[in-house]
Order: structure tokens, then sequence, then C-alpha cells
């Protein structure tokens, strides 16, 4: 997300929130912060990449499911710790309703995305995640979005518009484009329902149990959707390292920043992660990079920065 896929949340969600350091602490860490923000954006935008690679084989199913079981296992012992606030089915009821919508539809939507474009592509819609949290919360729940913010969904449409008018070894890729930006808008709503359903929890916790439920949930689609054929040890080896690697590792990467330095300046990883995701797919799978994703990149970045301006 999430996002990791990321997240994942999300994109991985920023929604987590955390006491900010204190001035001793910020400046002790201040040569680790950007550091592991590059690592983190490397991470979760190599995301891309490994769903590229292993979602032919696999199908979009079966590696969700890879991907869901795999960062709840990394994440288990966080949930195992603070299981005493997680009992009762009115709290499962809503982590299931929320692993649904901020994990296992939109890990989907972008593993069938990268069936049909390339990597580069889902990473640059992933970055619209930031924007719809924001619209979603004007149109649902009451939150003002202001004239700066307004412009910058503009500004964030025209680069979908872009983006999806571009084409890759002459073939449309605007219904991958759409996919990618259905997953970042069920982000914005997810991101919206943790902060007002889940407050008080820990986030590490919750990504655990929101994971785990989802994993349980997509299971027997993914099992009645297995491949027939062998899969490839490099789809193997690129499923794992989306699960292990992109989803668990990485939520704990990312909580880690959140308590450090808070969530505002942690956020900051939504930036990087296209850039790395268009880097790797060019770098280690040839993919293009086309005219059309330079502008969409630029136009989708530029107005998440000013909504974040605008935010703070």
């Amino acid at each position: 997300m999430r996002s990791p896929e990321l997240a994942a949340t999300v994109t991985p969600n920023a929604s987590a929130s955390a006491p900010a350091p204190a001035a001793a602490d910020s400046a002790r860490a201040g040569w680790r912060t950007p550091l592991e923000l590059t690592v983190l954006g490397a991470i979760w935008g190599g995301s891309f990449l490994f769903m590229r690679v292993a979602a032919k084989d696999f199908g979009a199913l079966p590696l969700v499911e890879m991907r869901l079981g795999l960062g709840a296992l990394i994440l288990l012992p966080f949930l195992w710790k603070a299981r005493d606030s997680f009992r009762g089915a009115k709290i499962w009821a809503k982590l299931a309703l929320i692993g649904v919508i901020n994990s296992a539809v939109p890990f989907a939507l972008f593993a069938w995305a990268a069936q049909r474009a390339p990597a580069g592509v889902g990473a640059i819609t992933n970055s619209m995640a930031v924007l719809f949290t924001a619209l979603v919360g004007f149109l649902f729940f009451g939150e003002k979005i202001g004239a700066q913010r307004a412009v910058a969904l503009l500004a964030g449409f025209a680069g979908v518009v872009v983006l999806a008018s571009g084409k890759t070894a002459g073939a449309s890729i605007g219904w991958a484009v759409a996919a990618g930006c259905a997953a970042a808008f069920l982000y914005g709503i997810g991101a919206n329902l943790v902060r007002r359903q889940l407050t008080g929890l820990p986030a590490a916790a919750v990504a655990a149990a929101t994971l785990g439920s989802s994993a349980l949930l997509t299971l027997p689609f993914a099992i009645a959707s297995w491949p027939d054929h062998a899969i490839p040890a490099k789809s193997w080896l690129s499923a794992s390292m989306l699960g292990v690697l992109c989803t668990g590792i990485a939520f704990v990467m990312y909580y880690r920043l959140i308590q450090r330095i808070g969530a505002g300046r942690a956020v900051a990883v939504t930036y990087l992660v296209p850039l790395f995701g268009v880097a790797w797919g060019w770098m280690l799978l040839g993919e293009p990079l086309t005219l059309t994703m330079l502008i969409a990149g630029a136009l989708i970045l530029g107005s998440v920065a000013m909504s974040q301006r605008a935010a703070k």
C-alpha cells in the first residue's frame, strides 16, 4: 500500500498518529530519517516491480493471498502483544471490513493492473491515495477541503487523465490506470475509517489484524483461482518479497518512523514510491519511460505536495 502495497498501508496510510519527538531525539535521528524514508520508498516502489513479475504467473487473487498471509505473519507479534485490545466480535467485524476495503480489494486491483501495464503506472496511481483521503473526508465525513486542496485534487485528476491516455507497446493502459485509481480511492476510504473507528489501538497491531482478516476472507477465492500450471521460481521469490518485505517488514519500518518523527513527516515517503516504482521497472524490467508517465507523475506528485502543504 499501502502499498503497500502501503499503507498495507497501505499506499500504505499515514492515518496513524503519534506524538511528535523531542528536539534532542530529532537531532540524533537527523541522519537516520532521510535514509529510512529513502529505503522505505525503495521497498514500496519495489512492490509494483514484484507484482509485475509475479501477477502473470499467479493471477491476481492467489498473489494477493500470498501477500496478505505473509504480511500478517510478520506483523503477528504486534497483534499478540496487544491482544487484550482486540476482544469481542464487534471489533473484529470492523477490522474485517476495513481489511477488505484497505487491503484485500486494493491489492487485488493493483495486481490485476500489474498484468496489463508497467510497474510505474501502478506506482503513480498509488500516489492518488493522499488526495482521495482528503476527498473522501470532504464528501462523506464533513471535513473542510479548502481552495488550495481543491486545486490540488483537480491537478491530480488531470494527471490521471494524462496517464490513462498513454500507451505501452501500442496498447492502451486506461483500464490499468482505472484499477489503480480505484485502489487508491479505497485507500482513501480506509484511511478515514481507521482514523474514526480504530482510534487508540496500536497501529502495527491493527495492520496485522486487518491483513490477517483479509487473508482469511480471500483464501477461498485464491484457492478457486489457483493456477494449474507450474509457477516459476522468480515468481515465487517475487510473491514472497511482496509479502515479507514490501508488506510486513515495510509496515514495521513505517510505524517506527511514525513513532519517532510523527505521521506528518513520515508521509513524505509518498513522494518517493512512484519515483522508485518507475525506476525499478525501467532498470530491471526494461519498461519504457514515456512522456505521458513523466507528465502525469509531475502533475500527481505536485498535487500531492500542494495538498500536504494545505493540510498543514
